[in-house]
């Protein structure tokens, strides 16, 4: 099977190249600019040409494209590794280089990329695993993301998993101080600047991580002051190195998601929620924790079309924390999935319960809830959590049935439906 290339480049001779990779077998799909591809990943490319070039990297096994910051972008990045597709950076100098290395790109000279996109597409076939990344969001009101963020980690480390825990918030960051470790040098950090230096490994990651049990964590910024630490691109390509560490990557963000200092100033500068989407445009799962109030399910329905557009294709898992009827009165559960599902079309959310013993335990002992009251009903709602939306188990083969039995099972339905309704509201809801 012939390789396919999309080739996206002003400095190349594309023509001579084209040809070249044609000689080696290769299936050249589509030729755009140089920027091309990454306005379609952002979005900035309506119509039918952004549709045909999202089209064909969806096809394709390697993408060729100019290094360059108006080129190589986070959201690049995560479209094509969304898609398995592999990237070639074609360099034109030392800085060029730099950038791609930041996101563990290939790199080539010009007059090397027949090489390079060969050698590409037989890294992709021998290529292990890639981690997953889950980011844990919220809206503004403390609705529990850290304490979800941390139960998380714990519960998908039980299963004998390699699980990080990374604290990405840059306005209140508080995973170190929930789990008493050490926040004096800043993991994630160290991580960012390591990234942007090209010198992160899985063995950097390794010494500056801390441990929580059986999870590896990098501890936030221990000063909201510094946040210009954490830029879109450091946090891109910490997180790309991430996935060849970890099986499982936990990240909990802030809650903003306003790109409003992109609006008011022209000024190429660090932003301040730009950890938060670029991690959020990374991810693989979207956990979304509204608390259970009235306040906090307005405030997620406000945010949700934000959150939709920064996480992209990604799906977002619903999960209502501090649920109890002194807020919300009788039948809390039945009344948030109506108000989720008539406003914002969320129609399968998860509940956990208002738990304040077991949730008082941890954070005087500076455990997950899960190791200090395992048997706690917050250790046993983020467990089924866990089990049918994070690793849902695989859906069982139809089984073909007579005309008279559906007829019959039909009418059984009809007489168990109020029980069934029941037992789902206690189960999943």
């Amino acid at each position: 099977m012939s390789v396919r290339v999309v080739l996206a480049s002003d400095r190349l001779d594309t023509p001579v190249v084209v040809d070249g990779l044609r000689d080696d077998d290769a299936e050249v799909l589509l030729v755009v600019a140089a920027d091309a591809p990454a306005d379609a990943a952002a979005d900035a490319v309506t119509g039918r040409a952004a549709a045909e070039l999202l089209g064909a990297l969806a096809a394709a096994d390697v993408l060729a494209v100019d290094a360059g910051r108006d080129t190589l972008t986070p959201q690049l990045v995560t479209v094509c590794d969304r898609f398995g597709v592999r990237i070639v950076a074609v360099c034109g100098g030392a800085a060029d280089r730099r950038l791609a290395e930041m996101f563990g790109i290939t790199t080539c000279a010009p007059d090397g990329v027949r090489t390079a996109v060969l050698h590409a597409a037989t890294a992709a076939a021998t290529a292990p695993p890639r981690g997953r990344i889950v980011a844990v969001w919220g809206p503004a009101g403390a609705p529990g993301r850290t304490t979800i963020s941390i139960e998380l980690a714990a519960e998908l480390a039980r299963d004998g998993r390699r699980v990080g825990l990374i604290d990405a918030d840059t306005h209140a960051p508080s995973v170190a101080m929930l789990t008493g470790l050490a926040d004096e040098g800043p993991g994630f950090a160290a991580a960012c600047r390591a990234a942007e230096r090209g010198t992160l490994s899985a063995a950097e990651l390794e010494r500056i991580a801390l441990p929580l049990g059986d999870v590896a964590v990098l501890a936030g910024i221990n000063r909201p002051g510094r946040w210009p630490e954490l830029s879109s691109a450091r946090v891109g390509g910490a997180l790309e190195q991430c996935r060849t560490w970890v099986e499982d990557l936990i990240v909990d963000v802030a809650a903003p998601l306003e790109r409003d200092e992109e609006i008011v100033s022209d000024i190429e500068g660090p932003r301040r929620n730009a950890a938060t989407l670029a991690v959020l445009a990374a991810a693989d799962i979207v956990v979304a924790v509204v608390s259970a109030d009235p306040v906090g399910v307005a405030r997620f329905v406000r945010a949700h079309a934000d959150l939709r557009a920064a996480a992209g294709a990604a799906p977002i898992h619903v999960l209502v924390n501090k649920t109890r009827s002194s807020t919300l009165g009788i039948d809390a559960r039945s009344q948030v999935r109506r108000t989720l599902e008539r406003y914002v079309g969320v129609a399968a959310c998860w509940f956990v319960p208002w738990d304040p013993k077991a949730a008082d335990a941890a954070v005087l002992q500076a455990q997950p809830v899960g190791h200090v009251a395992p048997r706690s009903a917050l250790s046993g709602a983020v467990r089924r959590f866990v089990g049918e939306a994070i690793d849902p188990p695989p859906a069982r083969a139809a089984v073909p049935r007579s005309r008279a039995a559906a007829g019959a099972d039909s009418e059984g339905q009809r007489r168990d439906a109020r029980p069934r309704t029941r037992r789902t509201l206690r189960g999943v809801a």
